[in-house]
């Protein structure tokens, strides 16, 4: 990125705002995971599909929170 695309960041989220985040975001996962087997069981292969999507995106997600909170042996999220 280039000096002159910076972005503006605020910095002012608080640690217990992006713990709150990671738990909201480990309770989606769950439900993306049922979903994925009710859609299975079903046989709906496109809700198949946006279900591992989903839960795929969170797995990031969670992975980046847990390694800015700096959890012991989560590598970069970049890996």
């Amino acid at each position: 990125m280039k000096s002159s695309d910076a972005v503006a960041r605020s910095y002012d989220r608080s640690w217990s705002e992006i713990e709150a985040m990671l738990e909201n975001a480990v309770d989606r996962l769950s439900e993306w995971k049922t979903w994925f087997a009710q859609c299975q069981k079903d046989g709906d292969r496109d809700g198949m599909k946006e279900a591992a999507r989903n839960y795929k995106a969170l797995e990031g997600v969670i992975k980046t929170l847990r390694w800015t909170l700096g959890e012991k042996g989560v590598p970069s999220p970049l890996d």
